[in-house]
């Protein structure tokens, strides 16, 4: 039975962990390697990758890792380079870069806000520049880009450059859909929402409940009307829709994956 995605190269940002388990990067890499995607698997350091590929490789996938800092042009267009280099185009971007820092206007340090908006916003950018031509050019292409619900909603922190960052990748696709829905190019967000990824042990705790991880667990639950998390598997089910064929006739979209949260009033 072919897969969804034969034949198609996937270059995927953000494709390590901060830990075991499934973050939406390495989930989205074996869940496109799984429906026939050969993937080119992109981070910043190498060992968060040791998992992604072992796990892509049991999925029978191909995979090329490759390190970049996608908030660096050059690097970026290299980076882009190097998959046409080794799988001949790309066919489906996903850029799932991002970060969050806790802080209000005030309190928030001016060089915080710059990288926060480089990490999240200006990373969208700059792959969608070098990766659009080549799209352009062949008539056809996917890119999903993963925003986040702060970027539509208070989450229960002050995190006002991650909100703003996420909620400016969700316009950044809408205004890109319309300018290259003719040339065969979809573009579409998807937004998660409090899933339990590996970052909630290793970074999250620590900076919410003094690394307490059942707490920090509960209150992110209780946001949620379906009472329980999903994790980066659910993310990556929602970009594989987005990515393939039978999302044909949709783009400048979001598909949300948060469990209903977003659309509590409390």
């Amino acid at each position: 039975m072919a897969g969804r995605l034969d034949g198609k190269v996937a270059l995927i940002t953000g494709a390590g962990c901060v830990g075991p388990g499934w973050g939406n990067g390495r989930a989205t890499c074996v869940r496109f390697a799984e429906e026939g995607a050969k993937i080119f698997a992109v981070d910043l350091k190498s060992d968060t990758m040791v998992e992604t590929l072992e796990r892509v490789k049991a999925a029978g996938g191909e995979v090329e890792l490759y390190l970049c800092d996608v908030t660096d042009r050059k690097a970026v267009e290299a980076m882009v380079a190097a998959c046409v280099d080794r799988f001949g185009t790309v066919d489906i971007l996903v850029n799932n870069v991002g970060g969050s820092a806790k802080g209000g206007p005030v309190e928030l340090a001016e060089e915080v806000w710059d990288r926060q908006m480089d990490f999240n916003l200006k990373s969208v950018y700059l792959t969608c520049r070098a990766v659009l031509p080549i799209m352009a050019e062949q008539g056809a292409g996917s890119i999903v880009n993963t925003s986040s619900t702060s970027g539509m909603r208070y989450t229960g922190s002050p995190q006002v450059a991650y909100a703003a960052s996420k909620a400016g990748i969700i316009h950044f696709s809408r205004v890109v859909a319309v300018e290259y829905a003719a040339r065969g190019v979809r573009v579409n967000t998807v937004v998660p929402g409090q899933l339990h990824t590996p970052m909630v042990e290793t970074r999250l705790a620590g900076q919410r409940t003094g690394g307490d991880v059942d707490t920090l667990l509960a209150s992110r639950v209780k946001r949620i009307p379906m009472g329980w998390m999903g994790d980066g598997r659910d993310t990556a089910n929602a970009a594989l829709f987005l990515a393939s064929d039978e999302a044909r006739f949709v783009t400048g979209t979001e598909l949300v994956v948060d469990g209903g949260m977003s659309v509590r009033c409390d």
